[in-house]
């Protein structure tokens, strides 16, 4: 499986959105168009390329070779819980969101924390960097 770059790979979707931006007015629209590319869609893009990775549906260079593939790797020790925090991380839930859920209906909370520290969701959060806007 070839490795790809989430770098890479959203700048090819951020000058999409400038092409589709641009057809919409007429004319290039430019930077501003990737601009908000960048605004509106970075951080779930980048939080979707991290689930593929950690699934092991694509490997991505940003985010390790060790944990390319780790999901299947942990439902074997805990399946539901598992499956019930990709739920919510899937829908955008930040480990506090996940957490405090836990905590609502009296989940152990060790058994959590141990997930959410393997998976590091927190690991998507990439900054573009100032050349690729």
């Amino acid at each position: 499986m070839a490795c790809l770059s989430v770098y890479q790979e959203g700048l090819r979707e951020a000058e999409r959105h400038k092409w589709i931006e641009s057809e919409k007015q007429g004319w290039d629209v430019g930077s501003v168009a990737l601009g908000q590319w960048y605004d509106r869609y970075w951080p779930h893009y980048c939080r979707g390329k991290c689930l593929e990775h950690l699934t092991g549906r694509q490997h991505w260079t940003e985010f390790g070779d060790n944990d390319f593939g780790l999901i299947p790797r942990l439902l074997v020790e805990n399946d539901l819980l598992l499956d019930r925090i990709l739920d919510r991380v899937l829908r955008g839930y930040e480990n506090l969101d996940v957490i405090c859920w836990s905590l609502e209906w009296g989940l152990p909370i060790d058994p959590v924390m141990s997930i959410l520290h393997q998976l590091n969701i927190n690991r998507a959060r990439l900054e573009p960097t100032p050349a690729r806007i």
